[in-house]
């Protein structure tokens, strides 16, 4: 089914400002108004994005981030002996380390 992509951004923006007012009204930090409203906004978005493709060949300059488990992000941020890991793989103390021999 093809979705009109007018119909698919005004139903974006509308979800845009559904989710803006659902996190502006929260009551508590695991409103489930809010996560109802991030998940429609979610979906429009990706809605518009195909549509937009589908009839225009054009994508959108951004794309939706994969979810990943907790611990994966912890692994991210922080190195398999718990000192903060940088972009390029090194941690605290092998930049420390580095600083000593040099």
């Amino acid at each position: 089914m093809t979705v009109d992509p007018r119909a698919a951004l005004d139903r974006l923006i509308a979800s845009l400002e559904a989710h803006y007012n659902a996190v502006a009204g929260k009551h508590g930090d695991d409103d489930p108004a809010v996560d109802d409203a991030y998940d429609v906004l979610a979906d429009a978005f990706e809605v518009y994005d195909e549509a937009l493709g589908t009839a225009h060949g054009e994508a959108l300059p951004f794309y939706l981030a994969e979810e990943d488990d907790d611990e994966d992000d912890e692994d991210d941020e922080w190195g398999a002996d718990g000192d903060e890991a940088f972009e390029d793989g090194a941690d605290v103390e092998d930049l420390a380390g580095e600083a000593r021999t040099s």
